[in-house]
């Protein structure tokens, strides 16, 4: 019974079911904007009006009732590294920090995506998901950062804490989707709301805010009451997509992200993804994550969401051999779609092709 509680109230912090929390106050404000076609003026859906993240309590609980999670280690070591303080030019250097957390360097500029330092991915400190993998960046040892993007609103990808140390470190551009620049401007952190298709110049690149198939909540009453978003970062040496959370959809989404021009790198989650009948809508697997990657005819892919906090029922290293098994069947060299380790890096130096080669390096 303890372990069943402990797995409740560890689904309920990931999912934003917070409903013991109900009586908090909300983090997520209604949005002031006009109607539009994923928008119907109280509540976000996606541009066909459908819905995503539709699996209620009594779902849940059937899950939590019945789930026979792979068991995880405790811990895993983890080799922290010390970034360049910039890469210039068309060089691009990203380095995996942790789940959806990557340190992207390029055109002197560093950008973070889903920044999380916390040693929970929850709102208490007693309960919820745990790191089992310590940052592969001490954040101490951050460069200075210059863009945040932050995907949506789940615990495990919009971190307060760590959102307001950078804040107050170094003052970067934070995009975050409608609705949640109330939290953050609550925390004393300054961010920048922006809507699918809206694009920010910073430096020498241009940030896109781009639909992905999720969903957003921070205390289950609050759910879609703010946007959702993937993130298209169009750079002089190559774009760089990252979809933060996003099931696979018809994988229109993917295909349309090559308006903006071809894709260098697409940083792609591949975990938590079991059990199928519970995540497919909103947590791609590996063989999905692969089919985006050909979506996106993207030359480079880093798998993401995988090996930090344990979410879902599939084992710590379950999505790396899903990956290496995908990647094989499509006839896609393994080195273009790593899932990189905490601390591991991904290096793309610029060559006399149209695209560089990959070397990765621990």
């Amino acid at each position: 019974m303890q372990q069943w509680v402990r797995n409740g109230l560890m689904a309920l912090a990931m999912v934003g079911g917070g409903l013991l929390l109900a009586g908090a106050t909300l983090d997520s404000a209604p949005v002031t904007r006009p109607v539009s076609d994923h928008f119907d003026g109280e509540r976000f859906s996606l541009p066909d009006g459908g819905a995503v993240g539709s699996k209620g309590l009594a779902d849940l609980l059937r899950w939590q009732t019945s789930r026979t999670p792979e068991a995880w280690p405790e811990s895993v070591a983890v080799t922290p590294v010390v970034p360049a303080a910039r890469v210039e030019g068309e060089a691009l250097v990203a380095t995996m920090v942790g789940h959806a957390t990557v340190l992207v360097q390029t055109a002197g500029l560093n950008i973070l995506t889903d920044p999380i330092w916390s040693e929970r991915a929850s709102p208490v400190s007693f309960a919820g998901p745990k790191r089992v993998t310590a940052p592969g960046i001490r954040f101490a040892d951050l460069p200075k950062i210059d863009i945040v993007v932050v995907s949506h609103g789940h615990w495990d990808h919009l971190d307060v804490p760590s959102l307001q140390r950078l804040w107050e470190r170094d003052r970067p551009l934070i995009l975050v989707p409608l609705g949640h620049g109330a939290l953050l401007e609550a925390a004393g952190v300054e961010a920048r709301e922006v809507d699918w298709g809206e694009a920010v110049a910073v430096g020498a690149a241009t940030v896109v805010a781009e639909p992905v198939q999720h969903w957003t909540s921070r205390w289950g009453v609050d759910r879609n009451r703010a946007l959702w978003a993937g993130y298209t970062i169009i750079l002089p040496g190559g774009n760089v997509y990252f979809a933060g959370d996003t099931g696979y959809g018809d994988g229109q989404f993917f295909r349309d992200v090559k308006r903006h021009g071809p894709v260098r790198l697409a940083l792609l989650p591949v975990g938590a993804y079991e059990p199928r009948w519970f995540m497919a809508e909103q947590h791609m697997n590996p063989a999905e994550a692969v089919q985006a990657k050909i979506d996106l005819d993207a030359a480079q892919s880093l798998g993401l969401h995988w090996g930090t906090f344990q979410l879902t029922d599939e084992g710590w290293n379950a999505p790396r051999t899903a990956l290496a098994t995908a990647l094989e069947q499509t006839e896609i060299r393994a080195d273009r779609f790593p899932a990189l380790l905490a601390g591991e890096t991904l290096r793309l130096e610029a060559g006399p092709g149209a695209w560089p080669s990959p070397v990765t390096a621990g």
